[in-house]
């Protein structure tokens, strides 16, 4: 028997959206890494927490922090914790949500 489904809204316990962070950030991790092995494919990932720390990931293999997507995106997404709210517009998306 699975699992069963959760309703995807924002958990307002602060110590259960803590645990669920930090559970759901390292299985992002996680998959970045196995995208990366399985497909052999530039991955890079990076989350900013609800209180503006930067967790990332790339596997680049030619050093950190250069990626191949453009700079500028580079530059908003690190200098920008908000970015998510931002970033729709910029990459020419609707919405993320």
């Amino acid at each position: 028997m699975g699992r069963g489904r959760i309703e995807i809204k924002r958990i307002e316990n602060t110590t259960n959206r803590q645990v669920t962070f930090c559970k759901r950030r390292n299985g992002l991790l996680k998959k970045a890494y196995e995208l990366s092995v399985l497909c052999d494919a530039e991955v890079a990932l990076i989350v900013f927490s609800s209180r503006g720390r930067l967790y990332e990931y790339s596997n680049n293999r030619y050093g950190h922090g250069q990626l191949s997507s453009p700079p500028q995106l580079s530059q908003v997404t690190i200098s920008c914790p908000n970015w998510s709210k931002f970033a729709p517009s910029f990459l020419g998306a609707k919405s993320w949500e």
